[in-house]
């Protein structure tokens, strides 16, 4: 089973946030979700007015949120992926963790298409990668690469199986999903979109978590508001 989880962090309290999404993703894995997304920078919230304040919150790949999703994955034999802010050198990055049944990090995705929030504090990535996964070949993406056409041509080119969607996508009244389904029309794989909700500082986030297979149907769309989990069955072998 898929699982994507809708969650609004405590702002600035990772302690806090990470017992909050272990508690999701306990829930998720005993309905027997074996690979469960969550949302974008899912335990610091999104807006930061400059480098010096997020800093305090920014961890290396191994760090407390690796280290409690890795332990996660291994109890439930489940993957994980889950936004969180990187600390790398002198340089920070809005990345995603994607970690597998075994607690390995498989990859450190870093967001390559930076939102004007991001520029306050974030370098951009580079790299755009494939994991081969028991479900089929999984893409990590990041909120605004769903608007890069460099991204849209890389999903063209490779046909992924699975885009993994770590999001705050901002709440700019109505439905979000005809956009969603029109941006990846051109595609026929399983798209897990793992969003926020409410509002951070001066912004709100829109909620509808979704996802849609591959006959580009929403099977399943959380809410506007509030944590919630959605579910779909693993595709066939």
């Amino acid at each position: 089973m898929f699982a994507v989880i809708q969650y609004k962090p405590p702002k600035g309290n990772i302690p806090k946030a990470l017992l909050e999404i272990e508690s999701l993703v306990d829930t998720a894995a005993q309905e027997g979700a074996k690979l469960i997304v969550l949302p974008e920078m899912a335990t610091t919230g999104y807006i930061w007015p400059n480098k010096e304040s997020i800093l305090p919150f920014a961890e290396n790949q191994s760090g407390s949120t690796f280290q409690k999703l890795s332990k996660l994955a291994r109890t439930h034999q489940c993957w994980i992926i889950c936004g969180y802010v990187e600390k790398s050198g002198e340089d920070l990055y809005n990345s995603a963790l994607v970690i597998n049944e075994n607690g390995e990090l498989i990859c450190n995705y870093r967001k390559v298409l930076l939102y004007d929030a991001d520029y306050t504090w974030a370098t951009p990535g580079r790299t755009r990668f494939l994991i081969e996964t028991p479900f089929g070949v999984l893409a990590p993406a990041i909120c605004m690469d769903l608007n890069d056409y460099n991204f849209l041509e890389f999903i063209w080119n490779k046909q992924p199986d699975i885009i993994a969607f770590c999001t705050n996508w901002l709440d700019e009244g109505g439905s979000i999903l005809r956009y969603w389904q029109e941006r990846l029309a051109f595609w026929r794989g399983w798209f897990l979109s793992a969003n926020s909700w409410g509002p951070d500082e001066d912004i709100s986030f829109c909620g509808q978590s979704t996802i849609i297979n591959p006959q580009n149907t929403a099977l399943e769309s959380a809410p506007r508001h509030g944590n919630h989990i959605i579910y779909a069955p693993l595709p066939s072998p």
